[in-house]
C-alpha cells in the first residue's frame, strides 16, 4: 500500500496533468474566481456527509474537496506565486507556533484561556510592518463576510467578549434580550421597515450571544430544529394525505390537530 504522502504526489501529479497542454479543456480553462463556488459546494457536501454519519460518504466527499484545494494550488503555482508545498508549510508553522502548549515549554491553560491566547497570536501575527509602523488590524478583520450569518454573528461575539466586552451574569443577557423585544415590538407599530429589519438583526444577534454564553453554537441549533420541524411536517403531510385530503384544503384548526398528532408520534 502506497504511504499516504506517495498518494499525494500522485494526485498532485494527477491534477497537473490535467491542467496540462494535453489534459482537459474543462480544468484548463478553470481559474480560482471559477472554482470559488465548486469549494463552496464541496465544503457544504462534506459538512452534510458528516452530519449523516456515514464515513464512506466523509471519505468521499473530503476526497473531493482535497482536490479542489489541490486544484487551486496547481493554478497559483502556474502563475508562479506559490505551490502546495508552500502551503504547507505555512499551516504547519502555524500550528507550531499557535501551540507553544503541545510543541514548547509554556504549560496548558484551560480551554478559554487558549483560544484567548490563539486570538492574541492572531492578532500579533496580523502585526505586519508597514515603513516601520505597524498595519492598523482591527479585531474583527479576518471574520470573513460571506460565511454563514449565525456563524458570523457568533465569532464577532466571541472575539469581542475575549477583550472582556461582555455581560456580567446570563441575568443582564436575558434582560438584553427582553429589551430588544420590547425594541422590535416598537418598531413593528412605526411601519418603518427598515427599523423593523434593524430591530429583528439585533434580536438575533443578542439570541447568538446568549447561545455563545451556555456554550450552544447558533448555526448548529438553528440547523437541527429546522431539520427536526422539517420531519414533523413531512410526517404531518404523510397523515394528512393517507387521510385522503389536501393541506391547502384545511383550515388552521385541523392543521394543528395534525400537527399535534405529528409530533407526538
Amino acid at each position: 500500500m502506497k504511504a499516504n504522502t506517495e498518494k499525494l504526489a500522485e494526485l498532485i501529479k494527477i491534477m497537473s496533468d490535467l491542467r496540462g497542454a494535453n489534459g482537459c479543456p474543462w480544468d484548463r480553462k478553470q481559474t480560482p474566481q471559477s472554482l470559488k463556488s465548486y469549494l463552496l459546494e464541496e465544503t457544504h457536501e462534506v459538512l452534510e456527509a458528516i452530519d449523516s454519519n456515514g464515513p464512506d460518504d466523509v471519505r468521499d466527499e473530503l476526497g473531493d474537496l482535497l482536490f479542489i484545494i489541490v486544484f487551486l494550488c496547481q493554478i497559483y503555482e502556474e502563475e508562479k506565486k506559490f505551490n502546495i508545498g508552500d502551503a504547507i508549510d505555512r499551516i504547519s508553522e502555524k500550528m507550531i507556533r499557535r501551540h507553544p502548549h503541545v510543541f514548547g515549554d509554556s504549560k496548558a491553560a484551560s480551554e478559554k484561556e487558549l483560544r484567548k491566547r490563539w486570538l492574541e497570536m492572531k492578532e500579533e501575527e496580523k502585526a505586519v510592518k508597514n515603513n516601520g509602523k505597524p498595519e492598523v488590524q482591527y479585531l474583527f478583520d479576518s471574520v470573513p463576510r460571506n460565511i454563514p450569518a449565525l456563524l458570523r454573528a457568533q465569532k464577532i461575539s466571541e472575539r469581542a467578549a475575549n477583550t472582556g466586552f461582555d455581560w456580567e451574569n446570563n441575568e443582564q443577557v436575558f434582560n438584553k434580550l427582553d429589551e430588544e423585544i420590547d425594541e422590535l415590538k416598537k418598531a413593528l407599530t412605526t411601519g418603518d421597515g427598515k427599523a423593523v429589519m434593524e430591530e429583528f438583526g439585533d434580536l438575533l444577534l443578542v439570541i447568538v450571544n446568549i447561545g455563545r454564553i451556555i456554550n450552544i453554537n447558533a448555526e448548529n441549533s438553528l440547523k437541527e430544529s429546522t431539520d427536526k420541524f422539517i420531519e414533523r411536517f413531512n410526517r404531518m403531510e404523510k397523515d394528512i394525505i393517507g387521510s385522503g385530503k389536501l393541506i391547502a384544503n384545511l383550515d388552521k384548526d385541523s392543521l394543528l390537530d395534525y400537527w399535534s398528532s405529528a409530533k407526538n408520534n
